[in-house]
């Protein structure tokens, strides 16, 4: 087996790399086994949310309109074939007939339970018809089975592909599967004699929605990821408009900001592209999803580094973090790789609508290192406040209120998303309930967005910065209006020097000093 070393950044990479190209809605089948299940062998195909076909995708003569933004919705087998073991296909002789079956079952989450057929103890699903169950479900003997729709003969849809003779590989028909009702729908193949238990699955399908191949949880991510890039594109502006007219006056905590804002916009914009090449071809690229998730990581990361910072009151009433330097980034470290590896699992391999069990478990350090930072955050806070009002720095603490004020708010809107968030997943096993989906991961970008924005609005860049910098406690003296560097004056204060004290501005200055770090 291969092995990756090289320490943990390298590690994540790696792996990515062992994970499975990401497909999504071509679904790749190489050389794969069937699962046993009850008393059948059966290979999950895929299952995707799905829009129903356009009536006007068909034209009169039933040929499909050009493009991928056609209207129609189908799933299309593509070189499928399964193989089964030589030492089997031997049993066999050259004029045998028909000497193995596999079926195919295409079927709505609805219509789960006409898949099988549940024993009278209610415990026990049979999948696979018998003798005795062909006079309650009216199937045959050795096949799947299937309880059709009343007023729907040919629904669920089903497929037979035979091995004949003592062939080894049987062939599936190259056809297509078109969608006429919205829903989330599953490929299933089935086999039902022991005999063929060793076969293996190899070949595709392609599953497509009416405006292109993005799965139905995935698709209303197109364009909110294009609206999130603007909104990115508009903050960005206004800050760095903000930030070159009064570059002389920038503090060192404005520059984290900076790098936050740019990180955003760099991740919205490839998430935005990542998905529109996604819905045009089929095949997520691995090398734009990778970056998006690294991308995405460094600016969780570093947001809730800036956010600790500015809770300890760097740079503006502490010139640097003293000894905790090393825990915050320490801190920062282990939030990145664990938050990066849970969305390399969920985005860079996803191949479907399915939920992988092992992101259950990813998520568990992430939840953890979240609480850890904002313990710290409010701990820090609390401190913070206490210290400013102790000395009645009153220009910092009003800043540091609103600041305050803030975060509790999100803190709070998170738990209450978070406990819908379980709602939603626990009352919704089956994914019914998929085309609201995407909005429980929406809200977290547009949360951390709203943040951003507030943090920008309060540590905005003006003429007045350096004002609420470290070293520089006489804003005490201004009035209310002039204490928060949102309200300005037109002149300047009697009291202030000509030219404020000279302060850090190096970028992320956040090394450790002589001394303890202790306030001004």
């Amino acid at each position: 087996m291969a092995r990756c070393t090289g320490g943990p950044v390298l590690g994540l990479f790696c792996v990515a790399a062992l994970l499975q190209l990401a497909h999504a809605a071509v679904h790749p089948y190489q050389n794969e086994y069937f699962y046993s299940v009850g008393d059948a062998f059966i290979f999950r195909g895929g299952r995707e949310g799905m829009w129903e076909s356009k009536s006007e995708a068909v034209d009169e003569w039933g040929t499909v309109a050009k493009g991928i933004n056609n209207g129609k919705s189908y799933i299309r087998f593509s070189k499928v074939q399964f193989f089964r073991p030589p030492s089997i296909a031997a049993e066999y002789g050259a004029t045998d007939g028909d000497t193995g079956l596999v079926q195919a079952v295409v079927f709505e989450v609805h219509d789960r339970d006409r898949i099988g057929y549940t024993t009278a103890d209610g415990m026990t699903r049979r999948y696979c018809c018998t003798k005795e169950l062909v006079a309650k479900t009216r199937c045959y003997p050795g096949r799947l089975i299937v309880q059709p729709h009343a007023g729907n003969e040919d629904w669920p849809w089903q497929t037979d592909i035979y091995f004949t003779d003592n062939d080894t590989v049987a062939y599936a028909v190259d056809e297509a599967v078109t969608i006429t009702d919205t829903g989330m729908y599953y490929l299933w193949f089935v086999i039902c004699d022991p005999n063929l238990a060793g076969v293996t699955i190899s070949g595709q399908t392609t599953w497509k929605n009416p405006g292109g191949y993005l799965p139905g949880m995935m698709a209303s991510y197109l364009p909110f990821f294009g609206m999130m890039s603007i909104a990115y594109l508009v903050v960005g502006f206004l800050w760095f408009f903000q930030y070159f007219r009064n570059w002389r006056e920038i503090m060192p905590l404005q520059n984290c900001i900076t790098a936050v804002v740019a990180l955003g916009m760099i991740e919205m914009s490839t998430w935005y592209f990542d998905y529109v090449n996604f819905n045009n071809s089929g095949f997520r690229p691995y090398d734009t999803t990778l970056w998006a998730v690294v991308v995405g990581s460094a600016r969780k990361c570093i947001s809730r580094m800036l956010l600790l910072v500015v809770a300890m009151g760097y740079g503006v009433v502490r010139p640097t973090l003293g000894g905790l330097t090393k825990k915050v980034v320490a801190l920062g470290s282990a939030y990145f790789i664990a938050a990066c590896t849970l969305d390399v699992m969920t985005n860079v391999g996803t191949i479907d609508d399915l939920t992988s069990s092992a992101r259950i478990f990813l998520v568990l350090p992430v939840a953890v290192l979240d609480a850890v930072f904002i313990l710290w955050i409010f701990t820090a806070l609390s401190k913070t406040l206490a210290q400013l009002q102790q000395r009645r720095q009153t220009a910092k603490l009003e800043l540091y209120r609103h600041f305050t004020n803030t975060l509790a708010v999100a803190v709070v809107i998170s738990v209450s998303w978070i406990a819908y968030e379980m709602y939603f997943k626990v009352t919704d096993q089956f994914n019914e309930r998929w085309q609201s989906d995407w909005i429980t991961g929406a809200f977290w970008h547009a949360l951390n967005l709203s943040i951003n924005a507030v943090i920008c609005f309060l540590w905005r860049p003006n003429e007045s910065s350096l004002q609420f910098a470290y070293g520089n406690d006489h804003t005490d003296d201004l009035d209310l209006e002039d204490q928060v560097p949102l309200k300005q004056s037109s002149a300047a204060p009697a009291n202030f020097a000509p030219h404020p004290p000279k302060v850090n501005t190096d970028v992320f200055s956040i090394d450790d000093e002589e001394g303890d770090g202790k306030m001004n």
